[in-house]
């Protein structure tokens, strides 16, 4: 099926757009990676998500820029290929596709994890939970478009609403010493965290694989991304400085991945603990819906390409690319039971600033977007990168 054939199937309009670029953004990184940043940033752990935001923000333009630009679907993928570098594309297809069953793997963990925690059930309850949510989440991509992105602006909207309450509650309660911590890191802490959680960032660009899907599609290309991203970073940099005032910053770096049930917890006792389970689920529920959506969308596009398995593009009655969506699922699952992959999310954020920094560095070779936007992000995304490669080295 050629692109032209496939453009009199777009359904989603803005809000469908919307939900799975934030959906894609707003998945488990802020339930589990909050106390990574403020121990690496200390007080300044907002302006680290503002800074990563910032790159998200220039990858986000040129992705936009590309896209229209070139009219197709398939993010660096296809901009790869069509310069004809074939071999650097497929590799990125391969990358990127491995990426994201770790990612759905990741989500379904931190999904488990919250339920688990918050029923104090037998040790077989998480794993159990998370298999069941990716579970689920596959029978509902496999129902099309229509049905996902439906599902995706509902979940979207509790969920920010929760995590919106919970920021406003702990703001009413702001005193700057809170934030604080015994060590105070330098301000280099600033972008190593960043780059450490760079990984909360990554989602906006699934909607690239969905171009073909939009209603009136370069329009809302163009405007998705400053939508879709301000919204992210705002609610990470409310979040960030909300949840300190609630536990006390220690707290929440030693709570780990369970900071903000705490934080809910201390907040509304009891409700409150359940409504951000509620929250952490349906944020991690929705990032599965939307990961799986789109990168299912980019394996059928490689797939035609001949670059992939011919039975990934194929497609049922409802338009999902139903071998696509079901191994990409079967390999999160797998992944999501084994659990103990925390040495690997650490590098995802090395995959994603790499990803990132090469999508703004054909933006401007290309001479798309606006170069005073495209040219910082890419000194901003490798940067990051080489502070993140030395952090980890241990170098700083």
């Amino acid at each position: 099926m050629s692109g032209k054939q496939q453009r009199h199937e777009g359904q989603l309009g803005l809000a469908a757009v919307w939900a799975i670029a934030v959906g894609g953004m707003v998945g488990g990184g802020i339930f589990s990676t909050l106390g990574v940043v403020i121990s690496s940033a200390g007080h300044w752990a907002a302006l680290s998500f503002v800074l990563g935001g910032l790159v998200a923000y220039a990858t986000g333009h040129s992705l936009a820029a590309l896209t229209v630009a070139k009219d197709e679907a398939g993010g660096i993928y296809t901009f790869l290929r069509d310069l004809k570098f074939t071999r650097l594309a497929r590799w990125s297809a391969w990358v990127l596709l491995a990426g994201y069953v770790l990612t759905c793997a990741v989500y379904a963990y931190t999904f488990g994890a919250y339920l688990g925690q918050a029923l104090g059930g037998p040790a077989w309850l998480p794993p159990a939970m998370a298999s069941g949510v990716i579970l689920a989440m596959t029978a509902i991509n496999l129902r099309g478009a229509g049905q996902a992105a439906g599902v995706e602006i509902a979940i979207v909207a509790i969920k920010l609403a929760i995590l919106a309450a919970l920021a406003a509650f702990g703001l009413s309660q702001f005193e700057v010493e809170k934030l604080s911590i015994a060590q105070q890191p330098g301000l280099i802490g600033i972008v190593i965290g960043a780059a450490s959680v760079f990984m909360a960032y990554e989602g906006f660009e699934l909607v690239a694989y969905d171009y073909d899907e939009m209603k009136d599609r370069k329009r809302v290309m163009r405007r998705i991304m400053p939508l879709a991203i301000g919204s992210a970073a705002l609610i990470y940099v409310l979040v960030a400085l909300a949840v300190p005032m609630l536990t006390g910053t220690q707290a929440v770096i030693s709570d780990g991945e369970v900071a903000l049930s705490r934080a809910g917890q201390a907040a509304l006792g009891t409700p409150g603990l359940i409504a951000v389970t509620i929250a952490a689920a349906l944020s991690t529920a929705s990032a599965i819906n939307a990961t799986l959506f789109s990168s299912a969308r980019l394996a059928r596009e490689v797939a035609r390409d001949g670059a992939l398995p011919s039975a990934l593009r194929r497609e049922n009655a409802e338009g999902s690319p139903y071998w696509a969506v079901l191994l990409l699922a079967a390999g999160a699952l797998a992944l999501a039971v084994m659990g103990g992959l925390s040495g690997l999310v650490s590098g995802a954020s090395v995959v994603f600033l790499l990803v990132f920094g090469t999508l703004n560095a054909l933006a401007v070779k290309e001479n798309v977007g606006r170069r005073w936007i495209t040219l910082p992000g890419t000194v901003l995304a490798f940067g990051a990168l080489a502070v993140l490669l030395l952090h980890m080295l241990g170098v700083m």
